[in-house]
């Protein structure tokens, strides 16, 4: 065991000694002198950047690029009347802060004091009433059956005017 320990430290000894010994690198440092010889090469100038200017979104009262066009012959199209007219004055209600097309009727109630419609949307269920108010184009509901509310928008004709719309929401089928 000793003999093999003498034999280890002998072997090593002889393997750092080799990597110490004078050896030939002449062409080393000859390549090494070219590449200083060559000329400096330049780096780029960083490109400009132009400032961010912030968009503003103007669009917002536009029809709704997701929805199908509203198909309106110019020949036939209703003019609208100057004694219809929203009422301004009046107090907005909740469900006037979304666009009609949100909401979808999911059922109906009834008791002593009427029939009451049932919509989704706007965070929640609402219950609704004939001579309530909903959606943006002051839209008043008209009727509340089982199968549907009937709802009627004010809105502009383009020229000045207004124009009674009627719209429905249908009652959700169950698939």
């Amino acid at each position: 065991m000793i003999y093999a320990r003498g034999v280890g430290v002998m072997l090593c000894a002889l393997l750092i000694s080799g990597c110490f010994g004078e050896g030939d690198f002449s062409d080393l440092r000859q390549y090494m002198d070219d590449v200083r010889a060559r000329p400096k090469g330049s780096i780029e100038p960083l490109p400009k950047f132009l400032p961010y200017e912030p968009f503003t979104y103007s669009a917002a009262s536009l029809r709704n690029p997701f929805q199908p066009p509203v198909k309106v012959e110019l020949a036939s199209r209703s003019k609208g009347s100057k004694d219809i007219k929203p009422d301004e004055t009046r107090v907005k209600q909740f469900l006037e802060g979304f666009n009609i097309e949100v909401f979808e009727m999911v059922g109906t109630l009834q008791n002593d004091s009427g029939v009451y419609g049932l919509v989704n949307g706007a965070g929640g269920v609402h219950r609704v009433k004939v001579g309530d108010y909903l959606g943006r184009n002051h839209g008043r509901i008209v009727a509340v059956d089982e199968a549907q509310i009937d709802v009627i928008e004010i809105v502009p004709d383009g020229e000045g005017g207004w124009l009674e719309r009627p719209r429905s929401i249908s009652l959700k089928s169950r698939s």
